[in-house]
C-alpha cells in the first residue's frame, strides 16, 4: 500500500548539518524525513522556489531529454528502507510502455517537482522510519513561505559544500 505525500519544506538537521527533505500526506497524518545532500537539497529549493537556474541543472537535463523523447514521469515511489538509506523507483510512461528506473528519492523527488509528477511512500517505509516530528526551533522552509527558502539558498556558501559527502 502507498501513501501520497507532498514536499512540505526542507531543513537541516541539528547534529549532523544535513540537509532533509520533510515529506507528509495530505491529512499530515503520516510523515517522513529524508537526509540528504547539500547539492540536491539545493536542487529541490531551486525548484520549490521557482528559481530558474542559469543552466540546466541535471535535473532539468533529464526533465528535457524524457520531453524530447515524448517520454513523461507517471509517479516516484519511495519503496524502501535499508541500512538507513532509502530507495525509490520512477515511473516513466513511453508510449505504450512503462519503465520503472531505480533512483535515489533525492534525484527522484527533485525530478517529480519539475514535472509535476506524484510522489509516494510505501508505508512500510514510513513505519520503518518511525517519522518523527520536526522540532519548533527547526522547523523548516515551507514551499508556501518563499522568504525562509529564499533566505537559505542565500545563506549557503562555496565552502559549505565540502563539508557534505553527497549519500
Amino acid at each position: 500500500m502507498f501513501v501520497e505525500m507532498k514536499v512540505r519544506g526542507l531543513a537541516l538537521d541539528a547534529v549532523s548539518n544535513m540537509p532533509i527533505i520533510i515529506l507528509r500526506d495530505d491529512e499530515d497524518r503520516r510523515s517522513l524525513q529524508i537526509w540528504v545532500g547539500i547539492f540536491e537539497a539545493n536542487a529541490i529549493a531551486l525548484e520549490l522556489e521557482k528559481v530558474p537556474p542559469p543552466r540546466p541543472m541535471t535535473h532539468d537535463l533529464i526533465k528535457n531529454i524524457l520531453e524530447a523523447l515524448d517520454a513523461r514521469v507517471l509517479k516516484v515511489v519511495v519503496t524502501d528502507l535499508k541500512d538507513n538509506t532509502f530507495f525509490a523507483v520512477l515511473h516513466i510512461q513511453m508510449g505504450d510502455a512503462e519503465y520503472t528506473v531505480d533512483s535515489r528519492p533525492s534525484d527522484a523527488i527533485a525530478l517529480a517537482l519539475r514535472v509535476s509528477a506524484p510522489i509516494y511512500v510505501d508505508e512500510d517505509v514510513v513505519r520503518k522510519a518511525k517519522s518523527l516530528e520536526v522540532s519548533k526551533e527547526a522547523e523548516p522552509a515551507k514551499p508556501d513561505d518563499p522568504e525562509q527558502l529564499r533566505e537559505w539558498l542565500q545563506n549557503i556558501k562555496p565552502e559549505d559544500f565540502e563539508k557534505f559527502n553527497k549519500a
